[in-house]
């Protein structure tokens, strides 16, 4: 599948990772029918290492031909160093972190989703710290720009990459023997009842839930097992973009 125009650093990182993927993983990519092919979309996953979002990035590129754009604090683009020109050529999106509206912060988010992007997001904003890696509490800020912008949420879940590295326990990096990764897109998430309603901490939390809710189910299917029946909350979980 023919990947559009996508710049020279994203191009650069497939170069170097997509041969890496093939020869250290077996992958499963299913559901990516749900994902549009043109137009703002939100994709919400859940995070298990810091290495999946090579691994999402990989599934969504090869399964839409189209590249995903993370959302990063703002402060990561300024200055002319590698960082900087990497974030702003990959065409990363900011978050403006430092500013009193909630809603403010993620100005170029819904701006680049009403350009068509497709945005790749982590609601729980990092690595889940539940002791069995089931999605953990989420922050509202997929539900925010979801209802910013108007564009669909697709749920996505993802499992496999914490055996090449689990950000929390074993440390190093282990590349073989190979490992399964498995990465599913479901339906977007029906968020109808809370487009046009003032944006509320109620609201917005409860918007968070379903596509949390989502996500979780799907994960139960992947993994063959339930879900815990109390989602883990993290000490200090903020409301934050």
């Amino acid at each position: 599948m023919r990947l559009g125009r996508i710049g020279f650093w994203y191009r650069l990182a497939i170069v170097i990772l997509k041969p890496l993927m093939l020869l250290l993983t077996k992958r499963t990519w299913s559901g990516f029918e749900n994902v549009p092919r043109q137009g703002g979309v939100i994709l919400a996953a859940n995070h298990i290492s810091y290495v999946d979002p090579i691994a999402l990035a990989d599934s969504i590129a090869f399964s839409t031909a189209r590249m995903p754009r993370y959302l990063a604090k703002a402060s990561l683009f300024r200055g002319n160093g590698i960082v900087g020109r990497t974030m702003r050529g990959a065409g990363q999106i900011p978050v403006h972190r430092n500013t009193a509206d909630a809603s403010a912060a993620l100005k170029d988010a819904v701006d680049a989703l009403h350009q068509g992007e497709l945005i790749a997001i982590y609601p729980e904003g990092t690595v889940t710290r539940d002791p069995g890696k089931w999605p953990m509490a989420a922050r509202t800020g997929v539900a925010r720009l979801a209802l910013l912008s108007g564009v669909p949420v697709v749920p996505v879940a993802q499992w496999g990459a914490q055996e090449i590295h689990d950000s929390y326990r074993a440390k190093g990096i282990h590349l073989l023997p190979r490992h399964a990764i498995i990465v599913q897109a479901g339906p977007p998430v029906d968020l109808e009842p809370f487009r046009g309603k003032e944006l509320t901490s109620e609201v917005l939390h409860e918007a968070t839930d379903r596509i949390m809710a989502a996500i979780r189910e799907m994960l139960e299917g992947i993994r063959g097992e339930s879900a815990p029946a109390e989602v883990f909350v993290p000490v200090g979980l903020k409301e934050t973009a």
